[in-house]
C-alpha cells in the first residue's frame, strides 16, 4: 500500500514515467483535453461529474507523490491572471515559480513533447487549468 494520498493508478504510471523535465497537466471541464493537449499524452480522466474533481484538489494530491519545479496557468483574454492563480501558488509554495501564458501560448505549450498527461477534472471554475514541470528528487545523502 502506498504511503500517500495518491491511489489512482493511471496518474501513478504517467508521473513515475515522465521524470525530470516531464510536464502533467491539470485542466478543468471546459478545456479541450483532446484537442489542446499532446495526443501523444494519456488523458486521465477525473471528471466524474461538475464540480468534481476540482483542479486544486488534483494538485494538492499530486505533491504529495512528485516534486514540481515550475508552472504555468492560463491568463485570460483580458490580460488579468486567472482567479485560481493565487490558490495553485499558494499550494506550491514560495519555492515554486508560477508564471502566466496568454490562451494560445499555453496551449502551445500543453501541445509540446514534454506532456505526460492531461488530467481531465470535473472544475467548472473557468481558467483552472495549470501545467506543471516535473522536478527531480535530491540524492540520497547516504
Amino acid at each position: 500500500m502506498l504511503r500517500y494520498a495518491l491511489l489512482h493508478p493511471p496518474l501513478l504510471a504517467a508521473l513515475a514515467a515522465s521524470g525530470h523535465g516531464g510536464r502533467i497537466l491539470i485542466a478543468d471541464a471546459n478545456y479541450a483535453h483532446s484537442t489542446n493537449a499532446n495526443p501523444r499524452a494519456p488523458i486521465i480522466h477525473l471528471n466524474l461529474r461538475p464540480g468534481m474533481v476540482t483542479a486544486d484538489d488534483v494538485l494538492a494530491t499530486l505533491l504529495d507523490a512528485a516534486p514540481v519545479e515550475s508552472a504555468f496557468t492560463m491568463r485570460p483574454d483580458d490580460g488579468s491572471d486567472a482567479p485560481m492563480r493565487a490558490r495553485f501558488a499558494e499550494l506550491l509554495g514560495p519555492d515554486v515559480p508560477v508564471s502566466a501564458l496568454a490562451r494560445a501560448d499555453f496551449y502551445a505549450a500543453c501541445l509540446g513533447p514534454e506532456l505526460a498527461a492531461t488530467v481531465a477534472t470535473g472544475d467548472q471554475r473557468h481558467y483552472a487549468n495549470i501545467l506543471l514541470t516535473l522536478g527531480s528528487r535530491p540524492a540520497d545523502a547516504s
